[in-house]
């Protein structure tokens, strides 16, 4: 029996070396065009997907074509693993019986052999009758000890009655204030930013507006100045240059910030004593409902250890890939998103003593700060961005920032029951609704023809390379950090196609992310 499993592990490993290498030999063959070579696959490519010279169209459909069948062969290759590990256990297991049947029969031989030594003092010493009553006396003590462990699992509480108890989840109260911490710098611009959040903020007691300056600007310090004592005007003291190695020179931007991120921070929980913060920049403008979103999701974030942000940001927030009839809808994002967004006074004593000297949100979504905690994010944006000046000059917001969709509806979220946001039910709900929606090929989703209704679908992906191809072909953001998608959660990004809701998502039994994709 043992041979035979031998051979069947032998034969199913030979396969699946000899898949790889028919697998090689095709993505080896004829190219039929490489990304980032005039199509514009590559990020600030000068053509868009389908549009390239000499036949661009095709390349693209070859491109999604390739993707989806290394997807199939990535797909048949871990069903030959599985065989194999599930073939080697069955052999372990095989082995572990046969070995203590061995150790059984030995010991059996070893108890015959020494039996009669033992049976003699007992014959000469002790009659029938009284070993009888020994073994009598003896089998109700191992009764009731039995007996005692079948009785706990009728005081036992139920799971759930537990998960409620200890995550409350009620509005917060009136008491809690949550301040608002404006980021500035040199642009004039900030008043846009302070006009929305005096004109939304239902309280100038539970939220109050404090602006920390750096650059030591005197124009924009004046535009700060001019809203009186609706705001606090703080000013980062430090602004001299920072010191960095020779190829950093040209990111001194970025090492200012993160510094004035430090010392605002500082700030507000130790000198000013505030349990929590909303932080936001010069240019982003707010929603109208901005303050009922941050006020009924702090006890969501209090009281659930796997959260450590909220953000009103979605980073696939363009029109086309949210559903404006849905503004109510709220998700678990794995992806830092910045851009306004909360953050805990217990946060922060966990960051502070290894705050980055740049770089501060890259920094925010590597694996040893984010601790396989998430944030919480909205379908449709609560902030949007106008600041076309800044660090990373107007690039990123060329591409992307300017394309995003701020809500104006006013959802009153603190009447709402928000505890689906929780980890426990969150996950469950997820995994059904995602790998029970219907497994379609990009083609499909493209055409529309024969797929039925509004969704959801699914479209699979399994390699760095495969999620990069379909999300650009989809037109969502291709990005990954520390393998991370931009508003992914297990995986999964979620987001409207052509009026359809799909899933972009791993195979079913994702465990975790591959830090090496990014």
């Amino acid at each position: 029996m043992v041979r035979k499993k031998g051979s069947l592990i032998l034969c199913s490993a030979f396969l699946f070396v000899a898949w790889n290498a028919l697998l090689l030999l095709y993505l080896w063959g004829p190219p039929i065009g490489r990304l980032g070579e005039g199509g514009g696959a590559e990020p600030g490519g000068k053509e868009e997907w389908g549009m390239g010279k000499g036949g661009g169209v095709n390349l693209a459909g070859e491109v999604i074509r390739l993707a989806e069948e290394v997807e199939v062969q990535l797909d048949t290759q871990k069903k030959l693993l599985k065989q194999i590990e599930s073939h080697r256990a069955m052999w372990a297991r095989r082995k572990d019986v046969g070995k203590r049947e061995m150790e059984d029969r030995k010991e059996v031989k070893e108890e015959v052999v020494h039996q009669p030594q033992k049976l003699q003092p007992i014959k000469d010493n002790v009659d029938d009758t009284d070993q009888t009553r020994v073994k009598q006396t003896q089998r109700p003590v191992n009764t009731e000890a039995l007996d005692t462990n079948l009785d706990h699992p009728q005081v036992n509480v139920p799971k759930e009655d537990i998960g409620e108890n200890k995550l409350q989840t009620s509005p917060a109260t009136p008491e809690v204030v949550i301040p608002i911490l404006v980021i500035a710098c040199d642009r004039v611009t900030v008043k846009r930013s302070l006009d929305r959040l005096i004109q939304y903020r239902p309280s100038a007691q539970l939220h109050p507006i404090i602006v920390s300056q750096d650059c030591g600007h005197a124009e924009t310090a004046r535009v700060i100045g001019s809203y009186g004592d609706q705001v606090m005007h703080i000013r980062q003291p430090d602004l001299s240059d920072i010191r960095v190695r020779p190829e950093h020179r040209k990111f001194q931007g970025y090492y200012k910030i993160s510094r004035h991120y430090h010392w605002a921070l500082q700030q507000v929980f130790n000198t000013l004593s505030h349990s929590t913060v909303v932080i936001v920049e010069d240019d982003l403008e707010v929603a109208p409902d901005f303050f009922e979103y941050f006020r009924a999701l702090y006890p969501i974030l209090h009281a659930d250890p796997t959260l450590w942000c909220v953000s009103a940001w979605n980073d696939n927030g363009r029109d086309a890939l949210v559903d404006p009839s849905k503004a109510e809808l709220l998700y678990r994002t794995d992806f830092f998103p910045g851009l306004g967004w909360m953050l805990l006074k217990e946060m922060w004593a966990e960051l502070e003593p290894k705050w980055p000297s740049a770089f501060w949100d890259d920094w925010m979504r590597q694996p040893e700060q984010r601790k396989e905690r998430s944030c919480i994010r909205p379908e449709i944006s609560r902030t949007i961005t106008f600041g076309r000046k800044g660090v990373s000059l107007g690039q990123f917001f060329d591409q992307y920032l300017r394309y995003i969709k701020l809500n104006t509806e006013f959802v009153p979220f603190t009447k709402q029951d928000l505890s689906y946001l929780l980890q426990e039910k969150y996950d469950e709900r997820l995994i059904k609704e995602v790998y029970s929606a219907p497994l379609v090929k990009m083609e499909e989703l493209q055409q529309g023809g024969t797929l039925k209704g509004p969704g959801p679908f699914r479209v699979q992906y399994s390699s760095r390379d495969t999620f990069k191809v379909f999300a650009r072909n989809l037109g969502v953001m291709d990005d990954l950090k520390s393998g991370v998608p931009r508003t992914g959660y297990r995986g999964v990004v979620n987001f409207l196609y052509r009026g359809r809701r799909v899933f972009l998502a791993p195979p079913e039994g994702w465990t975790k992310y591959d830090v090496s994709w990014s």
